[in-house]
């Protein structure tokens, strides 16, 4: 039996050549490759400990997945803007941390297509030899970046555009119940663009022709270590079961698939103290 004791954070996340999802939990000062357990049995107990994922002060509850009550309230990385990018007010020099927000806000970000189990637009900073790890966060199985704009407030005027057009949320639930039928998104794409384009030419009137410009990029597909995907799903909340154990069935978003049609979020627990023991 292994055994790892310490703070989780949110798992990370890239893709191997063949494009499958690779998964890495971090826990006190060590790594474990998620991976590697698929079909294995673990334990995980919660020791009722929670520390801030940015200041590590003890706290008794958890907020925006990790944080403090006074870091939710104080950091710009937890502002309300970053949930809803359009509402971005760096330019009315009101941001919480103006440096935080010149090196993660003012910079180009992507506009993207992806299939969750349901087509929906997103937005994401990096796309990284094709992939971002947002896209392997939302356990989307396909992806495609349609738009690279000048900001991430520039990125939420263009998704609100496109909500008239096409959704921008995950549903898990849907999302964990199997593997969806292939979209077709360039077709989607090229629709989209189409019933965006009046609202582009007003932004790019707004914000400088360089602002938004079409990405030319192939859908990538993505896959993930799924032995079986739940029936009928059932989420463990650690806050109220610190303890469970069975056979790690899967690996999809940020969740974990255990026997007993069992799903857990990890990504919602990251700052809790945990012990995972591993048959």
């Amino acid at each position: 039996m292994t055994v790892f004791s310490g703070n989780i954070r949110k798992m990370h996340v890239s893709t191997d050549a063949n494009h499958q999802a690779q998964y890495v939990l971090p826990i006190g000062d060590k790594h474990i490759d998620i991976n590697s357990l698929i079909d294995s049995h673990v334990s995980v107990t919660f020791d009722s400990t929670i520390n801030c994922v940015h200041c590590s002060v003890k706290t008794k509850k958890s907020f925006n997945q990790g944080y403090c009550y006074r870091c939710l309230t104080k950091l710009a990385q937890c502002d309300s803007c970053i949930i809803k990018p359009e509402t971005c007010h760096y330019h009315e020099g009101t941001c919480r941390e103006p440096e935080w927000g010149e090196t993660h806000c003012l910079n180009d970000h992507f506009v993207y297509l992806a299939n969750t189990g349901t087509l929906k637009v997103g937005i994401t900073r990096h796309v990284t030899d094709g992939v971002s790890s947002r896209w392997i966060d939302q356990g989307a199985t396909q992806a495609l970046p349609i738009l690279r704009v000048g900001n991430r407030r520039i990125s939420g005027l263009v998704e609100t555009a496109c909500k008239g057009f096409i959704g921008d949320k995950t549903n898990w639930r849907t999302m964990l119940k199997g593997q969806p039928e292939a979209a077709d998104l360039v077709q989607t794409r090229d629709a989209l663009l189409r019933d965006i384009s009046p609202a582009v030419t007003e932004l790019k009137s707004r914000f400088g022709l360089q602002s938004i410009h079409e990405v030319e990029a192939s859908p990538l597909t993505i896959h993930y270590p799924v032995l079986h995907y739940p029936d009928k799903i059932k989420s463990i909340n650690l806050d109220k079961t610190p303890h469970f154990e069975g056979t790690l069935t899967g690996i999809k978003g940020q969740y974990w698939l255990l026997d007993g049609d069992r799903v857990i979020n990890m990504r919602k627990y990251a700052g809790y103290a945990l012990t995972i023991e591993i048959e």
